[in-house]
């Protein structure tokens, strides 16, 4: 009996232990063996509570920051769809192809205002587009930070310097390679930055999602300058580019006609142009020997060496000189007008025969640009446009 007695306390504290591994395994609380029974419910939540105890202070704080700035972005789109139904029911639109365009001008056409500042004038867009996105978790549940420079209390900001300066590493690198195979004096390609300018701050602390000090933006641009002056800084040009921004002038797009076949198969456009009293139609034809006919006449045409020079200028601004064949005709009274209007009819045409970085070039040489300057007309009571006669006392 003793020895029976000894063998059932053994087995029921077998049992005990075996019930209190089951009991306290996930799996054995998430399981759905009773889900009539309340126990298991009592037990699920003893879990959950044993899990959060294990997260850090920071992740909570963080978890119900995200949570009501979640809350917040969900309310915001639902008013967002709500008016955007709205305005497409008001205009006679199906709401469900309604776009942001349309929405842009139904607002216009429903609200006209004359303010000239545009960030005054109403809008309604989509809340991703107003309000700023928030950092993820830099931390794990523990408290310890993801980055290495979390510390610094802006990594990204530094991790976007310490890019820099490894990729300006490689472009040394680079150009210790080209100095070694004896090529240090071919020059390199150019990066073409007319026509842009660097971000500003707002945009820089919008992509890094931290706020920087005006020193700190000043020492990113600065050093971003130093990286663009690098010769061999084209081959990080896309990186460059993340950084600059169009002016107003570039981004009017002008159309450029396409070209045209002769009976020589030959890739041809014309153009015509006035300057002053004078009008000139300009053919340029590509696959050409560098002649130039302006009246039946060779460059001669034009005597002095100034005139020359206009002519020829545009074609050698643009690399082209002896690649096209060009044939003007001009009339009108006076030869710098003759010159002025042959020289914007060719340059107008080489459009066609250049890269969209030639042509921003052109334009900021003032080749594109139309000269609206005339002669002056004779005022009466003077023997010329500003000429006075000369004053006598007596």
């Amino acid at each position: 009996m003793a020895a029976l007695r000894e063998v059932l306390i053994f087995n029921s504290k077998c049992f005990r232990g075996v019930r209190s591994y089951f009991c306290s395994s996930p799996a054995f609380q998430y399981s759905s063996l009773s889900p009539n029974n309340a126990s298991s419910n009592v037990q699920k939540l003893d879990f959950e509570e044993s899990d959060t105890k294990r997260i850090s202070k920071a992740m909570k704080s963080y978890m119900e920051r995200a949570k009501i700035h979640d809350n917040f972005i969900k309310e915001q789109l639902h008013q967002y769809n709500i008016g955007k139904r709205h305005l497409a029911n008001m205009m006679g639109k199906d709401p469900e192809f309604f776009t942001q365009h349309d929405v842009n001008e139904a607002i216009r056409y429903l609200f006209p205002s004359g303010l000239y500042d545009p960030r005054a004038r109403p809008m309604m867009k989509h809340p991703d587009e107003i309000y700023p996105k928030r950092k993820a978790a830099e931390f794990d549940m523990n408290g310890r930070p993801f980055h290495s420079l979390f510390y610094t209390s802006k990594p990204n900001y530094y991790n976007l310097l310490h890019d820099l300066a490894v990729k300006f590493k490689q472009l040394d690198n680079h150009e210790d390679k080209m100095i070694y195979r004896g090529i240090q004096d071919q020059q390199a390609s150019e990066l073409f930055l007319f026509g842009t300018d660097w971000v500003s701050k707002e945009s820089v602390e919008s992509v890094l999602l931290e706020s920087l000090t005006d020193s700190q933006y000043s020492n990113l641009i600065k050093t971003m300058e130093r990286f663009a002056q690098h010769r061999y800084a084209v081959r990080e040009k896309n990186f460059i580019m993340q950084f600059r921004h169009q002016l107003a002038a570039q981004t009017e797009i002008q159309k450029i006609p396409e070209l045209m076949r002769d009976e020589s198969n030959r890739p041809f456009t014309t153009f015509s142009a006035r300057r002053k009293r004078s009008n000139a139609t300009v053919k340029v034809i590509g696959e050409g020997t560098g002649l130039i006919s302006i009246n039946g006449e060779d460059i001669l045409y034009f005597k002095r060496k100034q005139d020359k020079e206009q002519i020829i200028f545009p074609l050698e601004f643009c690399n082209m000189l002896g690649k096209v064949d060009v044939v003007a005709t001009c009339e009108g009274v006076g030869m710098s007008g003759r010159v002025g209007s042959i020289r914007l009819a060719i340059a107008m045409c080489l459009r066609c025969f250049v890269d969209a970085e030639t042509i921003e070039r052109m334009r900021l040489a003032g080749l594109l640009s139309y000269d609206p300057r005339e002669r002056e007309r004779k005022k009466p009571g003077q023997p010329g446009a500003r000429e006075k006669f000369t004053w006598k006392k007596r």
